[in-house]
């Protein structure tokens, strides 16, 4: 394996030197006085180490979001459009740099990071700064008598932002884009683990004439850095994708500031197959959805119900193709799949392994791998059958390379499985009956519904959850719902001042 500090496997390293804080349009040090690492969880070694963001960073942050803002939310949209435009090509212009940094910080293999971590932020960039100029409130006419009423949509302000370390990149991406697209100021904090690529964003932002101040980043850990940033007066929205736990914590916090408030929580995707699907095309489908990102990934396919005829089929045929899954260095070539962010991540999803032994069939996986991978946060792609429905490894979020399947008989059952969590960010339908398959796309309580496969997203069409996976939209131009407000304006038509109004309310004088 590679060394983790070698060039060819972090181009950035020397130039974050600088810092893992970006305010007002530089990399600076934190004030914590503690350092944190980042650790390559293909080989446990340590990457980057850096300074911990305290209070005094997100103030100073939030200061520069501040001044930023008027400036930036009085400027037009097509100047707007011209910025993001000129940033999605400092993006791909810096590419192959960004992709590395990721795979180096996530364990995500190379090949996927250029295939679809990086090109799928570019392309989100490249989509806000076309919607940048859509932005509009709406013409109305006259509701009332002689007045006339429109609709505004006006920046809310300073954003306070927390992002996950799944994906980084991407969850970076989809925080900042539709903030500043809307006029708004932004304060992000990365996850401490996965700080190196919402830098070079922010970095990027700069280079392509994002004024400073506009996108700020503060890495320390939640309790300090993040709790500050959600409870600060100054800051106007906080939007924040984690854990459903964490989630319920920030909205605790936000409350007392009356902040707005967006939440993209956890999930527990359910993988319907009706017994008239494609077997061939739904094990495939099954297998990729499952080990997206070596399963951690809020959508990703966690529990999978096969209508009874084509059960035993699925389970046989998923674990043989999970077989065949290469585990290995994300930096070659042949790696399909590679390791969890850490060994913390990976005991953890061993716990829910382990103890489904007691209660279900582990068909295959269910270990760490040895040999050159043992150091790494690596766990091979496990297939567990028979579970019951109220058991953990059904109902919890595991986060990792595991898939309970579950036989149902009706499709009445198959659909109330599915809805029989917490949960509701996303969820797939597989059938060869449009009309199975539409009930299904009808009846399932999640955010997206695919037919016939899972996974895919694209710019043009809102992610978000239902129930406990949250609320509010990412990407899309619903998402600047989220980061607008509304105002309505009302004009008195009449050329000289009404009185009809002042009678009402206070009689003749």
């Amino acid at each position: 394996m590679h060394n983790p500090g070698t060039p060819d496997r972090f181009p950035a390293q020397e130039r974050l030197a600088a810092g893992a804080q970006y305010i007002a349009g530089r990399l600076t040090k934190g004030t914590s006085g503690r350092t944190h690492a980042v650790v390559d969880p293909a080989t446990g070694e340590d990457a980057y180490t850096y300074e911990l963001a305290g209070p005094e960073d997100v103030d100073a942050a939030v200061a520069a979001a501040r001044e930023a803002f008027p400036g930036w939310a009085a400027t037009t949209p097509g100047e707007r459009s011209d910025a993001l435009h000129r940033f999605a090509a400092v993006l791909a212009e810096r590419a192959e740099e960004f992709a590395r940094a990721e795979s180096l910080q996530c364990g995500k293999p190379l090949k996927l990071t250029r295939e679809f971590d990086v090109p799928g932020t570019i392309d989100n960039t490249a989509f806000f700064a076309g919607a940048a100029r859509h932005l509009q409130g709406q013409s109305a006419g006259e509701y009332s008598g002689d007045h006339t009423s429109y609709v505004r949509r006006e920046p809310i302000g300073v954003v306070g932002s927390i992002a996950p370390w799944n994906y980084p990149l991407q969850m970076a991406a989809w925080k900042i884009l539709p903030a500043i697209a809307a006029g708004n100021t932004i304060v992000l904090k990365p996850a401490e683990l996965t700080p190196l690529t919402s830098l070079l964003f922010a970095e990027a932002a700069t280079e392509a004439g994002i004024p400073d101040g506009v996108v700020n980043i503060v890495t320390g850990t939640g309790k300090e850095a993040g709790e500050h940033l959600v409870g600060h007066p100054d800051v106007a929205m906080t939007s924040f994708t984690g854990s459903t736990a964490v989630g319920k914590r920030v909205a605790e916090i936000a409350t007392a500031t009356v902040k707005r408030l967006h939440l993209e929580l956890g999930g527990k995707a359910p993988f319907v197959v009706f017994d008239d699907a494609d077997l061939e095309a739904a094990v495939n489908g099954a297998v990729a959805g499952a080990l997206i990102n070596t399963g951690q990934d809020c959508t990703a396919a966690t529990r999978a119900y096969v209508q009874r005829p084509l059960y035993e089929a699925f389970v046989e045929r998923t674990a043989a193709l999970m077989d065949t899954v290469r585990l290995g260095d994300p930096f070659a070539p042949g790696t399909d799949l590679g390791p969890l962010i850490s060994h913390v991540q990976r005991d953890r999803v061993a716990g829910f392994v382990d103890r489904a032994r007691g209660y279900a069939r582990v068909v295959t996986g269910g270990e760490a791998p040895q040999g050159e991978l043992k150091n790494g946060a690596y766990y091979r792609p496990t297939l567990v059958a028979d579970a019951a429905q109220d058991s953990e490894i059904v109902q919890s979020e595991i986060f990792g390379p595991v898939l309970a399947v579950l036989p149902f008989d009706s499709d009445d059952e198959g659909i109330r499985l599915a809805n029989d969590t917490p949960y509701g960010l996303a969820a797939s339908a597989w059938s060869r009956d449009v009309y199975r398959a539409n009930r299904a796309t009808r009846e399932i309580k999640a955010g997206c519904v695919w037919v016939n496969d899972h996974i895919p997203i694209i710019s043009e069409m809102p992610h978000g959850g239902y129930k406990s996976s949250g609320y509010g939209k990412d990407m899309s131009t619903y998402s600047f719902d989220e980061y607008t407000q509304i105002k309505h304006v009302m004009f008195d038509n009449t050329a000289v001042p009404r009185k009809d109004w002042h009678r009402t309310i206070f009689g003749d004088r």
